[in-house]
């Protein structure tokens, strides 16, 4: 088989006519992305089923998601030395197959143990598979595409995280758990047969010796730092020892990391990197971005759920309208990049703070179609947002640079998606709490205005079961107002992230 051109951007340069192969890189790019996304997010949606088979815990089977995340986070920042040493196509290839064995066998776990050990080797398999897709894509194609290569790319990383829970759920209800993590192995079967026909073996080769000194501060403080957002909220914060040490790890960890990158003569992250003001900007905007990527996905469905008893499967279903928002987005986010991508980016992070205050104006009464066009407007300002952020911070940035780029990008907005999550949560948490409080002090046999029956209506003081039935209303409506405030918290941070975009340098118009 011929391989593939050294910088196969050259066979584009004239518009937008495309190679077959680089037709079939784009393809495998996208079935990859695709892939990953259902991975990270299908144990969510079978954890009920997971819990009652293994006889785990609610705290025990929560590792099965901390841990995978944590081995993502770790093995994300390898992407560029991993490239440079085994080249586009073997670190392709070898990730994904090393990925569907460690998936198949998640799938044949028989206990707690060996589903956790398997879903570590997924992360950390599945960790290069995204910032090496991205980073191929931006080394593949000339400048003038990567506002319609981005957001091709970005349907696969928005549809992933979505069309995970609403098949995994599907699959799980009608056979088992299990074949919620067997639906995935074909999907990366496909993809390495496309890694295989249409990668080459570029940067192959030209690695410098690994910094371990780097690598080994980077993970401690990058998994550190995940493990104590990802368990503050069950571990109390800083009432927990644990969470102090985790604190303590990730703090001395990233001072380390810090302080060797600007003195080794060869550090694990090229210098080269931090020295691109574009780039810089983008790696802030993309954990800025992060924030705002899987909240209202992980708000949802317990509010919906636990507030208003809808099954899963409608749950599912209201929530992919943020997949529908983003795809309509892809109507029309190519050209605005190109006209002024800075402005499109600002855009389409005010259209996400508009959907957030929406959401923070919802009450517990909402019908579906609150739900429903709330998620499609944050999914159309995401996907507005995405495309230009990721050209901007690209697009003054070495070529050689691409993948190492990509990984650190892809790892700063994983992070930030972590710790705004666990952000929210303390909020939900901590102001339910408050509210209930505050509401169940005026639930009394002193308070005058429950002593008339157009106030009190059906419920009712005098017996202990009456009393309970009150107290659920009392914590629902209180749950709410949690909710209500997590959503000003979105709300806020998209507004104060629309600044950050016009910092960008400006670039010239990338005409077609």
């Amino acid at each position: 088989m011929t391989a593939v051109p050294s910088n196969p951007a050259q066979e584009s340069q004239s518009g937008y006519r495309l190679s077959p192969r680089q037709w079939l890189i784009l393809l495998t790019v996208q079935v990859t992305t695709l892939t990953f996304g259902m991975a990270v997010t299908v144990a969510n949606v079978v954890m009920p089923q997971m819990k009652g088979a293994l006889s785990a815990t609610q705290d025990q089977i929560a590792w099965v998601v901390t841990f995978n995340l944590v081995a993502t986070a770790i093995a994300t920042p390898m992407t560029g030395w991993l490239s440079r040493t085994f080249g586009w196509r073997n670190l392709m290839i070898g990730s994904l197959i090393g990925f569907m064995v460690s998936t198949l066998f998640c799938g044949f776990a028989t206990s707690l143990e060996i589903l956790i050990l398997f879903r570590v080797a997924q992360g950390l398999f599945g960790a290069p598979l995204m910032p090496l897709g991205q980073g191929v894509l931006l080394a593949s194609f000339p400048r003038h595409m990567h506002p319609l290569i981005m957001m091709m790319w970005g349907f696969g990383g928005v549809m992933g995280p979505i069309l995970g829970p609403v098949l995994g759920g599907i699959v799980a209800d009608a056979l088992d758990w299990r074949w919620a993590f067997f639906m995935i192995i074909p999907f990366a079967g496909v993809a390495a047969l496309g890694a295989w026909a249409s990668f080459g073996h570029q940067e192959r080769g030209t690695a410098p010796k690994l910094d371990w000194i780097g690598f080994l501060s980077l993970a401690v403080a990058v998994g550190a730092a995940q493990l104590m957002f990802d368990r503050g909220h069950r571990e109390d914060w800083f009432e927990s020892p644990e969470i102090l040490l985790e604190a303590a790890a990730a703090v001395i960890g990233i001072y380390i990391f810090i302080a060797h990158t600007l003195t080794a003569r060869v550090s694990f992250l090229s210098r080269e990197l931090f020295l691109d003001r574009n780039f810089v900007l983008g790696v802030i905007m993309a954990f800025a971005m992060g924030w705002l990527s899987y909240t209202p996905i992980v708000l949802f469905p317990p509010l919906l759920q636990d507030l208003r008893g809808y099954p899963e499967s409608i749950v599912g279903y209201l929530i992919s309208a943020r997949g529908i928002g983003n795809w309509l987005s892809f109507f029309i986010v190519v050209q605005c990049t190109k006209h002024s991508p800075r402005m499109t980016l600002c855009v389409g992070i005010a259209l996400q703070a508009m959907a957030g205050w929406a959401m923070a104006n919802l009450d517990i009464n909402m019908t579906d179609f609150d739900v429903f066009w709330t998620n499609l407007l944050q999914g159309f300002g995401f996907g507005l947002a995405y495309t230009p952020m990721s050209v901007l911070a690209f697009s003054t940035l070495n070529t050689r640079l691409m993948t190492e780029g990509s990984s650190v990008f892809n790892m700063m907005r994983n992070f930030g998606s972590s710790i705004f999550i666990s952000v929210s949560v303390l909020v939900f948490v901590r102001t339910t709490t408050e509210s209930y409080a505050t509401l169940g002090s005026k639930i009394s046999p002193y308070n005058e205005a429950l002593r008339f029956p157009d106030v009190v209506g059906s419920w009712s003081l005098e017996t202990t079961g009456q009393l309970a039935q009150l107290s659920a209303e009392v914590y629902r409506q209180a749950s709410m107002i949690g909710y209500i405030n997590a959503f000003h918290l979105f709300t806020l941070a998209a507004a104060l992230a629309v600044p950050l975009a016009l910092l960008f340098r400006r670039t010239p118009r990338m005409e077609s």
